[in-house]
């Protein structure tokens, strides 16, 4: 695994987010960290928790970033995996986070992991910011519902769609005088997302965006949807 004490190269996307969790310093506490690992919300201490992912006794996060989430639901008791991209990413959750016992934390594209994973299934599947925003809807959710047990849901945000502006959206992961890396985002509008959440299969599905707490601060996109019980 990479040092994360040295600068990562954007050279694949990859890449980015090990140079993106560098960036990234500790600042909380492990009890602050633990506290504040629900952040569906951009906003600190603002909007729902961990309650989004009803009483689900596994759980699997896509683009678990510092691993605060999977460590907050190990501590409950839950046996919490998530898979990660990012090299440093995954080392410093198992520094941070290993000994917890139910806290798996794997390093890989959650695309790949998913189609590797064969007969495992969680009761909840979530991304907080995460690998659902980055990953073509098309690919991931027949995986993911495939993973998810009967019943189970899929919890994600991500920031809402700039008006006007949809589907893929493109960015340049080592800015405009670097390697040609690239990344893409996915932006759709509350409806779109319903549609195809239900398109793949998804029932009870809620599209929204939650409010933020100013009127003239960006809300958060928040979606949850089911796979059908038996």
């Amino acid at each position: 695994m990479s040092n994360p004490l040295r600068p990562a190269e954007t050279t694949s996307p990859a890449g980015y987010w090990d140079r993106y969790g560098t960036g990234q310093a500790e600042s909380e506490s492990p009890e602050e960290a633990l506290k504040n690992a629900f952040g569906w919300c951009q906003h600190e201490g603002h909007g729902p928790g961990d309650e989004l992912l009803g009483e689900a006794s596994t759980t699997l996060e896509l683009g678990f970033g510092r691993g605060n989430a999977v460590a907050a639901l190990a501590t409950k008791g839950i046996s919490a995996t998530g898979v990660d991209v990012s090299s440093v990413q995954c080392e410093r959750a198992v520094q941070r986070w290993g000994h917890l016992p139910g806290a798996e934390f794997v390093q890989g594209d959650v695309v790949d992991y998913l189609a590797d994973a064969h007969e495992r299934r969680w009761e909840a599947i979530y991304s907080i910011w995460g690998a659902v925003w980055f990953t073509d809807p098309a690919r991931l959710l027949p995986l993911v519902w495939e993973h998810l047990e009967p019943g189970g849901r899929l919890v994600f945000s991500h920031a809402p769609a700039v008006p006007g502006s949809y589907g893929p959206q493109g960015m340049y992961g080592a800015g405009f005088r670097g390697r040609q890396v690239w990344l893409y985002r996915w932006a759709y509008e509350p409806e779109t997302w319903a549609e195809i959440l239900s398109g793949h299969g998804f029932v009870g599905v809620e599209a929204y965006v939650h409010p933020a707490p100013e009127p003239d601060l960006l809300g958060t996109l928040i979606a949850v949807a089911h796979r059908p019980p038996r």
